[in-house]
């Protein structure tokens, strides 16, 4: 099981390693599967495993992947995990140097055009979906007046509450309880613009 606890991506070495399109995919692969082999991920992010490996090995380098134990007795196959619960990255650990700002904004927009493409797939695909996905799926958008302090507890508060739902969630997979379950992808933004 990988270790528990949020890594906090503070180094742009790092952030660059993280900001690579194939490599943010596999890590989401990875994290979503929680272990799998290059030749498994090769097949879901349709890559030669030549090149997942090597993009594999990249991630580990900067701590953000690292080996799982094998779940079979084919010790042939490398497996692999996520090295944390979970990767975050914030403006304030890369705004002292123009270059750092603009890899912090680069990796930002990718993840966002990645975020929107596991969307529109979404989309694309609803009329595969059972009814009851569809009508429990959402997509909101709220305007509020707030401080700068009220929108960091706003997205304090929202973080324990999605925490409390994958919990629970991880925990009913883990007790077997799979009837019924899919992923699901909550992507959450606050910012504030003028009009």
């Amino acid at each position: 099981m990988a270790p528990q606890g949020n890594r906090r991506i503070t180094d742009v070495d790092t952030l660059k390693a993280f900001g690579h399109p194939l490599r943010m995919r596999l890590y989401r692969a990875l994290y979503n599967a929680r272990s799998a082999t290059a030749s498994q991920l090769a097949d879901q992010v349709d890559e030669a495993v030549s090149l997942v490996s090597y993009h594999l090995r990249k991630l580990a380098d900067h701590g953000l992947v690292e080996e799982a134990e094998s779940p079979g007795k084919d010790g042939r196959e490398r497996w692999w995990q996520p090295a944390s619960d979970g990767i975050s990255y914030r403006h304030e650990d890369f705004k002292d140097a123009p270059e750092k700002v603009a890899v912090h904004t680069s990796v930002t927009r990718l993840l966002l055009a990645q975020r929107i493409e596991l969307y529109r797939a979404f989309l694309d695909a609803m009329s595969a979906w059972r009814e009851e996905w569809v009508t429990a799926s959402f997509s909101s958008e709220y305007m509020a007046h707030l401080t700068p302090a009220e929108l960091t507890s706003l997205d304090e508060e929202l973080d324990a509450v999605l925490g409390k739902y994958k919990q629970r969630g991880e925990a009913a997979v883990a007790a077997g309880d799979t009837e019924g379950r899919e992923k699901v992808a909550v992507h959450l933004y606050g910012f504030p613009f003028r009009s």
